[in-house]
């Protein structure tokens, strides 16, 4: 593996070195308060993280770093009979979590949800040899250039037999979902990393432009995931977090969330008033 810059705030590799990361100089994110720092895999192994490998759900395994890396997410590597395909990504790799994966049966193909979870995409895709699939719209946020990278355009595009990458074009335009229609004993699943995200309250997902800085997504982009996702039947909802799961009834838990999360951000109250707190139980 080569020794490429990475981002210590966000975990995302660059194809060369450079001063800054336009990743984390997007409002949507930040660049870390002690200012813009690089670390590399070498330093990161060196520092002692070291892979998690973990059961998720029934065929999908959770892929992650202990220290946690970055954002702090994991990424799930979904087996199905067409083949595994690693949605979203972590930025650590080494030799023991390429044997766990390929333990599992490898990787035939990796998709992510947004830029901020890029991380060492491009050395996954070669190491186990998986095109990387992306929504053109974020095509300019790909810190790596590499011929692994498929860009797709429009609304839905299937990747295997029975999963089907959906441009929900939440927190940024080429945000995407990952639908999976044998899913949960052919119930469906829904991979959302934080397009939809999954809130502690796990019978909830909520909807963002920006996470760190708080910043909330347009009604008329929310209309616009839910209505895509209509034609879709999932009952559970895998977030991008350690145990961030919708566990029962997830279409209609995206559903119910858009609707509150569209009623405060509107402040649709009859008489114009300001939303007020249900009373206690």
């Amino acid at each position: 593996m080569n020794d490429l810059p990475i981002c210590a705030t966000c975990g995302v590799q660059y194809g060369e070195p450079r001063d800054d990361c336009p990743i984390c100089e997007d409002e949507r994110q930040y660049v870390g308060w002690e200012g813009q720092r690089w670390t590399s895999l070498r330093e990161l192994r060196e520092a002692g993280h070291r892979s998690v490998v973990a059961e998720e759900g029934p065929g999908v395994f959770g892929v992650g770093t202990d220290p946690a890396t970055a954002i702090g997410q994991r990424a799930l590597l979904v087996r199905t009979p067409s083949g595994n395909v690693l949605w979203d990504m972590v930025t650590h790799l080494d030799d023991d979590l390429i044997r766990q994966v390929n333990e599992l049966g490898g990787i035939d193909a990796i998709a992510i949800s947004h830029p901020h979870f890029y991380g060492t995409m491009v050395e996954w895709a070669h190491v186990f040899d998986a095109p990387i699939h992306i929504h053109a719209a974020d095509r300019w946020w790909v810190a790596r250039p590499d011929e692994s990278v498929v860009f797709w355009d429009g609304d839905t595009h299937e990747i295997a037999e029975g999963l089907t990458l959906i441009n929900a074009g939440v927190h940024f335009d080429g945000g995407q979902v990952m639908h999976r229609r044998d899913g949960e004993d052919g119930r469906g699943a829904l991979f959302s990393g934080d397009i939809l995200q999954v809130v502690p309250d796990r019978r909830w997902v909520s909807f963002m432009y920006s996470y760190p800085n708080l910043i909330p997504e347009r009604p008329r982009t929310v209309r616009r995931a839910l209505s895509l996702l209509g034609p879709y039947g999932f009952d559970r909802v895998y977030g991008g977090w350690w145990k961030r799961v919708v566990r029962t009834d997830g279409a209609a838990a995206v559903r119910r969330s858009a609707e509150r999360y569209l009623r405060f951000a509107l402040d649709d109250t009859p008489d114009g008033s300001p939303l007020k707190p249900r009373a206690a139980p």
